[in-house]
């Protein structure tokens, strides 16, 4: 898997399943003994990526805090995952608008980001996007942790004030 996302990362999702075999070190028929498909190993992939995310976003999470703080705890891990794993987050991005990603594989992921979402839910719930379809938030929601996961990527010097003036944005839109 670690071969995979780097060669999707350098290669695009376009790259052969024998540059993904050789950048792992293993013949390119042994892939094919774990997968069927080369559509097989991206959806399983991008599984692995989505779930690896969102376990580090909960990480810890202090139920019984304050709304606001457990919302400000799962950004700043999602952003410090981003940072850290940076070839994990291009490959989930381009795997994110992949036609290969099957519904049930995109369901599955979601699964992951339950609770997440349910924190995000109750956010907006008197908020000025409580109206507005989920999907449309989680993409207004997404934009501005990408562009916040760049800045601290490009400053690191400054990333922890990147990281909340990020999430200070993201809340004023759900709340």
């Amino acid at each position: 898997m670690a071969a995979a996302t780097r060669v999707i990362v350098t290669h695009g999702l376009s790259a052969s399943t024998a540059m993904i075999a050789q950048e792992a070190g293993v013949a390119n028929g042994s892939l094919f003994t774990y997968f069927e498909t080369k559509a097989d190993l991206l959806n399983q992939l991008y599984l692995e990526l989505k779930t690896g995310m969102a376990s580090a976003a909960l990480e810890g999470l202090p139920a019984t805090a304050a709304l606001r703080k457990q919302v400000f705890h799962i950004w700043s891990l999602w952003m410090n995952w981003a940072v850290a794993n940076p070839e994990n987050r291009r490959a989930l991005a381009q795997l994110s608008v992949s036609d290969e990603i099957t519904p049930v594989t995109r369901a599955a992921g979601h699964k992951t980001m339950v609770r997440i979402a349910e924190l995000l839910e109750r956010a907006r719930a008197n908020g000025p996007m409580r109206d507005a379809p989920m999907g449309f938030v989680f993409a207004i929601l997404n934009s501005l942790a990408e562009t916040t996961m760049d800045y601290m990527v490009q400053d690191p010097t400054n990333a922890d004030k990147h990281c909340k003036v990020g999430f200070e944005a993201m809340w004023r839109v759900l709340n």
